[in-house]
C-alpha cells in the first residue's frame, strides 16, 4: 500500500501545481482566471497570454500526469499505483488545493497521464486532437471528443494485449471527469455559442 500512498501524494501535489496561474502573474502580472474561461489550463492561457507561455504550461501540465505514472510503473514496477496516480494528477489539476480549488478541466494532465502509462497509445492523443481541431476550429471539440476516442484506443490496445487493462481505469476516470467539466462548453457547442480558435478571451463565462 505504500506504493499507491507514494503516487497519490504526489500525483495530487503535482496536479495542484498551477501552472497556468504561476505563468499568467509571471506574463500577465494578474489572475488569467479573471478572463477567457476562468480556468487555469492551457487552452485559457493560450486565449489570454499568448503561445510562448500556453506551451509551456501544455509541458508542465502534461508532466503532472506522466511523473506519478512513471514513479508507479518504473519506481514501483506496479501498474495499479502507477493508475492510482495519475488520476489523482488530474483530480489534482481541476480542484488544486494550492488554487483554492479552481482549476482546470484535466486535459492536459490526462494526456500525461496517457504518455506516463502507455507511451505508444499515447501517440495516437494528438493526432487525433489535431484532427478535431482542424476540421471544426474548436478546441472544446478536441477535449469533447478526443479524450473519449483515446480512451476507447487504450481499450483497443489493451484487447490486442498491447498495454494493461488496469490502464484502461485510468481512461475512463479522466474521460468522466473531463467531459464533467466540459458541461458548459457542449452546451454552448449545442446552442452554437461556443467560441472558435481566435475568440474569446472576454468574461469568464464565454471561454
Amino acid at each position: 500500500m505504500t506504493d499507491y500512498a507514494v503516487t497519490i501524494v504526489l500525483g495530487y501535489v503535482m496536479g495542484s501545481l498551477p501552472w497556468g496561474l504561476i505563468v499568467g502573474y509571471l506574463w500577465l502580472r494578474r489572475d488569467i482566471r479573471d478572463s477567457g474561461s476562468g480556468k487555469t489550463g492551457t487552452t485559457n492561457v493560450l486565449r489570454t497570454a499568448g503561445k510562448i507561455p500556453a506551451g509551456l504550461v501544455m509541458i508542465l501540465d502534461v508532466a503532472k500526469g506522466a511523473v506519478p505514472a512513471l514513479v508507479g510503473r518504473l519506481v514501483f514496477d506496479n501498474d495499479g499505483a502507477a493508475v492510482a496516480g495519475a488520476c489523482a494528477s488530474v483530480v489534482g489539476h481541476i480542484w488544486p488545493v494550492f488554487a483554492g480549488f479552481r482549476g482546470g478541466r484535466g486535459v492536459a494532465s490526462t494526456y500525461g497521464g496517457v504518455l506516463g502509462l502507455a507511451p505508444l497509445v499515447s501517440l495516437g492523443f494528438p493526432v487525433i486532437g489535431a484532427v478535431l481541431v482542424i476540421a471544426t476550429r474548436y478546441v472544446s471539440v478536441m477535449s469533447v471528443v478526443g479524450v473519449p476516442l483515446c480512451a476507447a484506443l487504450m481499450a483497443v490496445a489493451a484487447a490486442f494485449g498491447w498495454t494493461e487493462w488496469v490502464y484502461v481505469v485510468f481512461a475512463v476516470f479522466a474521460t468522466v471527469l473531463v467531459e464533467y467539466k466540459h458541461i458548459p462548453n457542449i452546451k454552448r457547442l449545442l446552442d452554437g455559442t461556443e467560441p472558435k480558435i481566435g475568440q474569446g478571451g472576454g468574461s469568464p463565462a464565454t471561454g
